[in-house]
């Protein structure tokens, strides 16, 4: 891939830091380190990886000579690791926004439909937090409102790592399951939709202001199952944002304090990502396109009856595992959207 950009950005930073009046507003300098530090790993990761393309290459050309195929054999196996490691750095040069680095919430719905859409929310839920932990994030579950027979009929996760957000802030939308019912005593085929909406965790340093007269909090009792990850005190907090309708809720933690920050950077997140969504006047709009979970709204079909496919409808992405993709391994379909942001 193309580094000319990133060495552009660079030295633009530099120029930045060599200012002697850099340190004046230490917040703002805080931000470019940290981001021209992004960029020095980036092209110290890609300098390192062209010394080891050029290492296997003399390896390979001296093993070949000596036919040495158990060598031969290594170093194909080492070209195609190196492969998947470029693949993922060149991945990361596209998460170039000032908010990509950033941790994740992730809020999930399920849509009209009972039971099964419950279900189905429950099911995405898995299928992100087993994506994160898969990959070494820290996955916290930060709110759950539990579905009447299964399923939950909405919840709060956060993720935790490096750039989770410029992952996965194109997986919100509709996802859209169609299956055999195990809830159905006929085994009928069910189409169920539930939604997922991804926020980031914003810096400190983004000051964001919340008047105590556009704010109705609510304490209610938990009806999660209790033990070390949702209570069951009344320690839980609900915040609503009255201007914006905005609704956050926290019952991770026993304490109503801690609930109740938890529950204001949530907010914080809700309400900065719906100020630059309006900034940016996109035609698909998270807030207007949140109006109804079905029908024509969907990002994703996951189906498993009557044949087995995951297509992704705006990048055209497919897969022929389902079960794969319930599992976590969504990989392909982050990829897209990345690509095609």
């Amino acid at each position: 891939f193309e580094t000319q950009d990133i060495v552009l950005k660079r030295s633009k930073l530099n120029i930045l830091i060599e200012d002697p009046k850099f340190w004046d507003d230490r917040k703002r300098a805080e931000k470019i380190l940290k981001e021209k530090k992004g960029y020095d790993d980036l092209l110290e990761s890609h300098k390192q990886s062209e010394s080891e393309i050029h290492e296997l290459y003399d390896i390979f050309k001296l093993a070949s000579e000596e036919n040495d195929k158990h060598l031969i054999q290594e170093t194909l196996d080492k070209f195609l690791n190196l492969k998947k490691d470029l693949k993922k750095l060149e991945i990361k040069c596209f998460l170039s926004n000032e908010n990509d680095t950033l941790d994740s919430y992730l809020e999930f719905h399920a849509g009209a439909g009972g039971t099964e859409s419950q279900d189905w929310a429950q099911m995405l839920r898995r299928m992100y937090m087993k994506w994160a932990s898969d990959r070494g994030y820290n996955v916290e579950l930060i709110s759950e409102h539990r579905g009447d027979e299964a399923g939950i009929k909405s919840s709060v996760i956060k993720i935790s790592g490096e750039y989770i957000y410029g992952f996965l802030k194109s997986e919100s939308g509709i996802h859209r399951l169609v299956r055999i019912s195990p809830f159905d005593s006929g085994a009928r085929r069910h189409t169920s939709f539930a939604s997922v909406w991804v926020y980031p965790v914003i810096s400190e340093n983004i000051d964001i202001e919340v008047l105590d007269k556009d704010l109705r909090i609510d304490t209610y009792r938990s009806s999660g199952a209790g033990g070390q990850h949702v209570n069951t005190t009344d320690s839980a907090v609900r915040i609503t944002h009255i201007p914006s309708k905005i609704v956050v809720q926290c019952q991770n933690e026993r304490s109503q304090h801690k609930n109740k920050e938890t529950c204001m950077n949530m907010l914080k997140a809700r309400l900065y990502e719906h100020e630059i969504q309006k900034r940016k006047k996109e035609s698909d709009n998270i807030e207007s396109s949140k109006s109804e979970i079905g029908w024509g709204h969907q990002i994703r079909s996951y189906v498993l009856q009557p044949y087995q496919l995951v297509k992704d409808l705006r990048y055209k992405i497919e897969s022929t595992n389902p079960e794969d993709v319930l599992n976590g391994n969504i990989d392909q379909f982050i990829e897209a959207g990345i690509i095609n942001r």
